[in-house]
């Protein structure tokens, strides 16, 4: 298998929420909410980089889509990692996901490996690492 990675689809128990924390509050472009004259069918894009959107979309309504049982959601499960360019930007991040609603869990700060980073939730506990690495290279 090719790894192409296109969509990362979030679960979410309250797709306005959701959707005006991501658009609102971090400032994620999106078109609002689609798809809502299907049964299971509303869903939220955001473009993130050329390739790449988040979805947002009710829990319950990828149980039904994937033919598995929803079960209790877990901030362990995966993290996401949102790369920047200084200390002081995972910093500024950190405090815009904190006044957007989401739970900063560890604040900015010097890892073992010569980085920075922090941890917050977003209001349905995914747990997003806002990291800057001096040896990556951002385009």
């Amino acid at each position: 298998m090719e790894a192409r990675m296109t969509v990362l689809t979030l679960g979410v128990d309250d797709l306005e929420r959701s959707l005006s924390f991501y658009r609102d509050g971090l400032g994620f472009p999106t078109e609002g909410i689609i798809g809502t004259e299907f049964e299971h069918g509303a869903v939220a894009f955001f473009k993130l980089q050329p390739g790449l959107q988040l979805a947002i979309w009710k829990r319950q309504d990828i149980s039904y889509d994937a033919n598995v049982h929803q079960a209790p959601p877990s901030p362990t499960e995966m993290t996401i990692g949102h790369n920047v360019n200084s200390q002081l930007e995972v910093d500024k991040v950190l405090e815009q996901a904190k006044k957007a609603g989401a739970v900063v869990t560890v604040s900015g700060h010097e890892t073992f490996w010569g980085g920075y980073s922090g941890y917050f939730q977003d209001p349905d506990g995914h747990l997003w690492e806002v990291v800057w690495n001096p040896e990556l290279i951002l385009d």
